[in-house]
């Protein structure tokens, strides 16, 4: 009954969330109808479906983790290691708990309203989504007394914001007790602030989820600075009510839909009709297709997932060996990420707004991306040894092209909105859901009322992980900021490099390390502050440094040995990883070097400025 609870709220918001910025756009400029207050209420409601798919997500054991080393370990460190993860779980979730809780009942936070209703109201949905969590740890596991042992050493470490309920509810202030014990935390984490870190790494590592990870290194961070850890969800509230941000799970819903509709099947027969007869053809429409699709969900993981199989049967069905096939289809899955409207690049503009905006970033990565495509459709056609091929066929194509109207119209759509200034961002990722659903439902009938229902809902869990981990990733965000790191370490690199060129080839390595490790949200909201102010310090524009720096991630999740895609990969095919490795490296190989060419040559990203 509660899971169809969540369920239901979770798709009533998305309906929400796509359908009244559309409606409010046409009031407000075609009936010239002000609604006062419309672009609180949306960023709100969009608030609330991002802590409603945080529960949904962690009910479905979806949220986004490194690669768990658990299962290489011996038999008997199993239930040990997972006591330990239990417990380290559950101390950060009481943490967060306490302290969104704390600015919950501050009342010099949240004092606006609009529609009658106070922004408290909504805040007050994220402590709930952090018990709900807790609640949901605690009775799910076999480990009662480790998740009752972490919620304990959760509420001692939360002293100050703890002791900060008190004084707002009742006005206790007079609390030695509980002052000793918030003073003991600051200092021991002050002084015990790596160790601290690297745990959490290693916790990472064996499986706990990356928000939790990112969360639990920004409140060790805050506290050891002097325990200001009431920003950490004042971030998260900041980051997760922000217009730009609310667009890329709207895309990215917007690309399941489409995933898992006929639209994949259509593309593929209009790009196998045009390029099949002609050498390397099928896999410019492989690269093609799935460019596409990772353009709109914003992770290349769900294209691998929904159509690697049906790329990998084209594939196969044209002449290249199932290995060879699989790894294409692997190695595209994230070029998506340098065309609009990607997640990534509407984030690092949003993080870096002072420096360079998300107009200017899809033009200067459109070259680059196009540069990453073409070279994978280079490597297929010189594997493909297929002697025998179709003749091309007017007729074919047209009725393909007939038939796939509706899908192209749709990125033409975008771009035409988008561009034209009729819509902004999160109007036209509202506009993508509402075309992607409509079309799917009711023009090719792919999903009844009750299967598009069920397609939907089955989106938040992958739009819910990218949420939290934005969240947690702020916080972190924002004490480098305030700490002035961004300076410090440009300042320390510019006394020991004084070539850019020496500077751009560490800045690449540093970055793929990086898109190795971390999830591109997270990678963009604590790295790219830091880079940025180094890479403008060396004379390389904002633009072209995030061109270089959204390449390597993508580079980076097909890295070994721990690159996202490739445990993807190795889950859809049902392959080794060493295989998929194996297989992946000419395409590597050659995606290093086009990154090494827009690297050095400016010209690429700054042609179409």
């Amino acid at each position: 009954m509660i899971r169809r609870i969540e369920n239901a709220a979770s798709v009533i918001l998305i309906g929400l969330l796509a359908v009244l910025p559309l409606v409010l756009k046409f009031l407000q400029g075609v009936c010239r109808i002000q609604v006062p207050g419309s672009d609180s209420a949306v960023v709100h409601f969009m608030f609330l479906f991002s802590c409603t798919a945080g529960l949904i997500t962690w009910r479905d054991d979806r949220h986004l983790s490194l690669a768990s080393l658990t299962e290489r370990l011996p038999e008997k460190m199993h239930r040990p290691v997972d006591i330990a993860k239990t417990v380290a779980t559950c101390c950060i979730l009481t943490s967060l708990f306490i302290d969104s809780l704390c600015q919950l009942v501050n009342p010099a936070q949240f004092t606006t309203a609009f529609w009658g209703m106070g922004t408290r109201v909504y805040f007050a949905f994220l402590p709930l989504c952090y018990f709900g969590i807790i609640l949901m740890t605690a009775f799910r596991r076999k480990n009662g007394g480790a998740a009752l042992a972490g919620i304990v050493l959760g509420l001692v470490i939360s002293m100050g914001p703890f002791t900060g309920i008190l004084y707002y509810l009742s006005g206790l202030e007079n609390l030695p007790r509980l002052y000793s014990l918030n003073d003991a935390w600051i200092a021991f984490s002050h002084a015990a602030v790596w160790p601290l870190v690297i745990m959490l790494i290693v916790f990472a590592f064996l499986g706990v989820p990356l928000f939790l990870v990112l969360a639990g290194i920004a409140y060790i961070a805050f506290s050891q600075g002097g325990g200001y850890v009431d920003v950490i969800p004042l971030e998260t509230y900041r980051i997760l009510t922000d217009r730009s941000i609310a667009a890329i799970p709207l895309f990215t819903i917007a690309g399941y839909i489409l995933a898992q509709s006929s639209a994949g099947q259509r593309y593929v027969a209009l790009f196998k009709s045009l390029f099949a007869p002609f050498r390397g053809g099928a896999v410019a429409a492989a690269v093609i297709v799935t460019t596409f699709f990772s353009t709109f969900t914003g992770i290349s993981g769900v294209t691998i997932l929904a159509l690697g199989p049906l790329l990998s049967v084209v594939l196969t069905g044209s002449g290249y060996s199932k290995d060879n096939a699989e790894s294409l289809v692997t190695a595209s899955g994230a070029i998506g990420m340098l065309f609009p409207p990607s997640a990534a690049i509407i984030m690092y503009a949003t993080v870096n707004y002072f420096s360079v905006n998300v107009f200017d970033l899809f033009k200067g990565a459109l070259i680059p991306g196009c540069i990453m495509a073409l070279s994978m459709i280079a490597i297929g056609i010189v594997m493909d040894r297929q002697t025998v091929r179709p003749r091309f066929s007017l007729r074919e194509t047209g009725t393909a092209v007939i038939h796939c109207i509706p899908e192209l119209l749709l990125p033409v759509f975008i771009c035409l909105f988008y561009f034209k200034g009729v819509f902004d961002l999160f109007e036209v990722a509202a506009f993508a859901v509402v075309y992607a659903f409509c079309l799917s439902t009711f023009i090719r009938r792919d999903f009844t009322l009750k299967k598009s229902y069920s397609v939907v809902a089955d989106s938040v869990p992958v739009s819910g992980g990218v949420l939290f981990i934005l969240g947690a990733a702020s916080g972190i965000s924002y004490f480098m900021l305030d700490a002035n790191i961004p300076a410090l370490l440009t300042d320390f690199i510019t006394g020991y490099v004084s070539s850019p060129y020496v500077f751009l080839l560490l800045m690449n390595l540093v970055l793929l390390a990086a898109g190795c490790l971390m999830d591109m949200f997270s990678a963009i909201l604590i790295v790219s502050p830091l880079l940025l102010p180094i890479a403008e310090s060396f004379g390389i524009s904002a633009v072209r440094a995030a061109v270089i720096f959204l390449m390597n991630l993508s580079i980076g999740f097909l890295t070994p040995p721990v690159g996202m895609d490739l445990f993807i990969s190795s889950y859809t095919f049902g392959k080794p990883l060493s295989r998929v490795i194996k297989g992946i490296l000419p395409f590597l190989a050659v995606q290093f070097i086009v990154l090494l060419l827009v690297t050095y040559v400016p010209w690429f990203t700054s042609v179409l400025q």
